[in-house]
């Protein structure tokens, strides 16, 4: 089967990195698989790595121009963001070719455009039951859920370590977080918990891995907190994974979250996890975490200091996320189930 996966976004992220997995999934599974994406962003760069077939475009006007007049050749048009979701209707109008959507975040949708959009596409794709129920709510009939791939890589224990020395937090509880300073993420509430652990404990550091548009606000409820000792921004840095190795805690504060990729990341590598329930975040850490309400710093600061204090406690929720995430959210677990549903729609 010829797929075209589809992602436009500047960035790298989750959703490029999910896009990226469910490529290479599809061409293990025996399909022709080709990625549309912005030429010379860090998707296209990655895609081409890995031996992914490539159309680069400059913008989402190309875009249009692209599934007006070449997507016809596709047996499936895979769409990995809600703009390509609108531009990819192009192809389903003239050429016919299935389209499929996964969405990936747990905003709630709105207007009449927005519902046409849904209802013309062919198949929309949830990556939680949380997300599946928002769009049910919002009047979206083809929905299926098929959740997100965590993929382990092999981490650089030598760079994570150098920067526990340079920064002399050898010998410390390193708490942390990969997550961007936007407003979805609630990273106020997040130094706002930490500052109640601060209050019962001072043998720890927070390190927040991520940037956006929050730093600012971010960095004066730090300062108003006096908090510089415990909770320090190491902004955005590549293959962050390495610092899974030095974690003892992994912590998660969204108050809206369509999954949370990054945790499924701290069950690869066995690190326990603090978090919100949050959308998706309540479906894969319940049982294999510890969960709070959302903007609840007190509890989250005591799960936090829960998890450091109790080896038994995270001996036994690691083992158990481990566990799930590898029958759970395989890249061949995934691929399968989409490969199960493009034959379906061809047929």
């Amino acid at each position: 089967m010829n797929i075209l996966e589809v992602n436009t976004e500047k960035s790298w992220r989750g959703g490029e990195r999910q896009t990226l997995y469910n490529a290479e999934g599809l061409m293990h599974c025996k399909h022709d698989v080709t990625l549309l994406c912005l030429k010379g962003f860090p998707l296209s760069q990655h895609a081409k790595a890995k031996g992914i077939k490539v159309i680069e475009i400059r913008n989402n006007l190309s875009a249009i121009w692209f599934f007006l007049w070449r997507a016809g050749k596709y047996d499936i048009i895979h769409t990995q963001t809600a703009s390509n979701q609108f531009h990819a209707l192009f192809s389903k109008l003239f050429f016919r070719v299935p389209l499929v959507y996964t969405r990936r975040v747990d905003f709630v949708p709105k207007g009449k455009l927005t519902l046409f959009k849904y209802n013309s596409t062919t198949k929309v794709i949830a990556i939680s039951e949380a997300i599946k129920s928002i769009l049910k709510n919002f009047g979206v009939p083809n929905i299926e859920v098929i959740s997100d791939v965590a993929v382990s890589k092999k981490l650089n224990r030598e760079r994570a370590k150098e920067f526990l020395i340079k920064h002399n937090y050898l010998g410390k509880k390193i708490i942390a977080t990969t997550a961007a300073l936007v407003p979805h993420k609630d990273p106020i509430t997040l130094v706002r918990a930490i500052h109640q652990l601060s209050l019962t404990r001072s043998d720890f550091v927070f390190l927040h891995f991520g940037s956006g548009v929050l730093k600012q606000e971010v960095e004066t409820e730090i300062k108003k907190l006096n908090l510089q000792e415990y909770f320090i921004l190491n902004g955005f840095v590549t293959d962050v994974e390495d610092f899974f190795s030095i974690m003892d805690v992994f912590v998660m504060s969204s108050e809206e979250e369509g999954l949370g990729s990054s945790v499924l990341d701290a069950f690869l590598y066995k690190v326990p996890v603090a978090s919100t329930n949050a959308g998706g975040l309540k479906e894969v850490v319940n049982g294999n975490g510890l969960l709070t309400n959302v903007k609840d710093t007190e509890a989250l600061a005591y799960n936090i200091n829960e998890l450091l204090n109790s080896k038994d406690l995270r001996d036994t929720l690691t083992e158990t996320a481990y566990r799930y995430v590898l029958k759970n959210h395989s890249n061949e677990f995934v691929s399968i189930q989409y490969d199960r549903l493009f034959k379906r729609l061809k047929k």
